[in-house]
C-alpha cells in the first residue's frame, strides 16, 4: 500500500517513518542466507551457535577491507549491496512506490552486479573521504554483534557527509530493544539543515600522504553545536522491529547504529534513494525552503498533520 497523509505528514515534521512490514520476509531469509555464506572458512562466527555471535571479532579474523569490514562488533557486507536479491528486496515495487511519493523525481536505478560502496576513495582505518564513491546499489548488509560484558555507552548522534536524499533501513531478523537498531533524532533534520552550507553535498578535505593531520568532511561551528545540543536535550528513537520493517530517514536527520546489548546480531539492510536531479541540487546553498526539490504530494502535505496515536505507534514521545 502507498503511504497515506498522516505517514507523510509524520516524516515531513519529525525527519523518519516507520514502515513495518514492508520488505519480503522469504527475501530476507535469503540475505541472511547470503551473509553467512560470505563468511571464510573456518570462522569463529558460526551460524548455529548463538555464542559465537557475541563480539567482538576475533583479532585475526578483522578485515579492513571497505567492502568486506569485519572488525570489533561490526560485520559489514557492501558487497551484498549489489546482490541481485539484495537490490530485489530493499529496491521492492512497493518501497520505491514509497520513496517517489517522498521524493518525486525518476529515482536513480540499482545496478545489478554494479559497483559495491567503498570501492574507492582512500582505505581503511582512516575511512574513505567520501565513502558512498561509486555506489550502483544499496549500501550493503550490516550486522551489529551483541556487545556482551561490554560497558554501556551513551548515544551520540551524526549525519552522513555524501550527498543522497532519502536513506532507509531494513531488518532482515527480528530486533528487540536495546539490540542495536537504527536510532534517529525526531525533527533534527529541521535544526541541522539552515547549519549546512550546501543542501545535499559537504565541504571536503583530501588527504594527503605528506599533510596527514586532517582529512574528511568540513563541518560548520553552528552544526557541531547543534550537534551536541541535540545530544543533550532531544531522546532518540530507536527503530527496533521485526523482520521486513523498514525506517525511512530525511538526509540530514541525525542518527546512529545502536549499541547491541542484546543476545542476537542485528541485521539490517541499508540503502539510499535519490532523484536524477541530485547531480544539480547538490552544489547549491542550503537556503529557502528545505522541501522545494521533493514530491509535491510531500510539498502540500501539512506538517504535524497526524494523531497523537500514530505518534506513539511511531514510538514518539508526546
Amino acid at each position: 500500500m502507498p503511504l497515506n497523509n498522516e505517514q507523510i505528514s509524520f516524516f515531513r515534521t519529525n525527519g523518519y517513518l516507520l514502515v513495518p512490514g514492508a520488505m519480503d520476509i522469504d527475501l530476507c531469509a535469503k540475505v541472511r542466507d547470503l551473509m553467512w555464506a560470505a563468511l571464510p572458512a573456518g570462522s569463529a562466527l558460526k551460524r548455529e551457535d548463538a555464542a559465537s555471535h557475541v563480539g567482538p571479532i576475533p583479532t585475526d579474523e578483522t578485515s579492513q577491507d571497505s567492502v568486506f569490514f569485519r572488525d570489533g562488533y561490526r560485520w559489514l557486507n557492501r558487497q551484498l549491496g549489489v546482490d541481485q536479491t539484495v537490490i530485489d528486496l530493499i529496491y521492492s515495487k512497493r518501497i520505491c512506490t514509497m520513496a517517489h511519493q517522498l521524493v518525486g523525481g525518476t529515482l536513480r536505478q540499482a545496478v545489478v552486479n554494479g559497483t559495491p560502496m567503498g570501492s574507492r576513495g582512500p582505505v581503511w582505518p582512516g575511512g574513505p573521504t567520501d565513502p558512498a564513491q561509486g555506489t550502483e546499489g544499496a549500501r550493503g548488509v550490516y550486522y551489529t554483534l551483541p556487545y556482551g560484558d561490554k560497558e554501556r555507552e551513551p548515544d551520540a548522534c551524526h549525519t552522513d557527509g555524501h550527498p543522497f536524499q532519502l536513506g532507509v533501513v531494513g531488518l532482515i531478523e527480528d530486533c528487540p530493544v536495546d539490540g542495536g537498531a537504527f536510532k534517529v533524532w525526531p525533527r533534527s533534520h529541521e535544526r541541522l539543515y539552515p547549519t549546512y552550507k550546501l543542501r545535499y553535498d559537504q565541504p571536503r578535505i583530501p588527504y594527503y600522504d605528506h599533510l596527514p593531520t586532517y582529512k574528511g568532511i568540513v563541518h560548520t561551528e553552528e552544526y557541531s553545536a547543534e550537534v551536541g545540543s541535540l545530544n543533550e536535550d532531544t531522546k532518540a528513537v530507536e527503530c527496533y522491529g521485526n523482520a521486513g520493517d523498514v525506517v525511512f530517514w530525511h538526509h540530514r536527520t541525525a542518527h546512529m547504529a545502536g549499541h547491541n546489548y542484546s543476545p542476537q546480531i542485528r541485521q539490517a539492510v541499508l540503502a539510499d534513494f535519490w532523484t536524477d536531479d541530485l547531480d544539480v541540487f547538490r552544489t547549491q546553498d542550503a537556503g529557502g525552503d528545505m522541501w522545494r526539490d521533493w514530491s509535491p504530494e510531500l510539498q502540500n502535505t501539512a506538517d504535524r498533520a497526524y494523531s497523537e496515536e500514530f505518534a506513539k505507534v511511531q514510538r514518539l514521545s508526546v
